[in-house]
């Protein structure tokens, strides 16, 4: 179920509901994040099989801040109108999504490409000195 993409949206929406947010600034706080996003998302009504998908997700993004930009970043949670949101945000340039898997010999480049196949929707929002992903999935 591939998700749907938007690219390089040029205002930042800012969720309007209640958020939990953590940051994160080394590869030691990944654990922990992903601990975070699977509560907030368990509480928030997605499934468990949904959980993980989004877990594994901003995993996968997290990691890319951390390998590709300085100063970490935090992700943001929140739900409405059936609809689970996970803004991570970071310092870094906007991200090139819509790329096809890479070769299974490749030894990176899977990261952006895992988020676009296991989200409903992806979206970088762009705005003074930070980039959005926002991904998206229904409850």
């Amino acid at each position: 179920m591939p998700g749907k993409r938007r690219e390089a949206v040029a205002e930042q929406n800012v969720p309007t509901h209640a958020t939990d947010t953590m940051a994160y600034q080394v590869a030691t706080d990944v654990r922990a994040l992903r601990a975070f996003v699977s509560a907030g998302a368990l509480a928030r009504g997605l499934s468990a099989e949904r959980v993980e998908l989004l877990t594994l997700a901003v995993s996968e993004l997290a990691t890319n801040t951390l390998q590709h930009t300085t100063g970490g970043g935090w992700v943001r949670l929140w739900a409405e109108s059936g609809q689970l949101f996970c803004d991570v945000v970071d310092h870094g340039p906007a991200r090139a999504f819509g790329r096809s898997m890479p070769a299974a010999d490749s030894v990176r480049g899977r990261g952006l490409a895992i988020v676009e196949q296991i989200c409903d929707e992806v979206a970088v929002l762009t705005g003074p000195g930070e980039t959005v992903v926002r991904i998206r999935l229904s409850l």
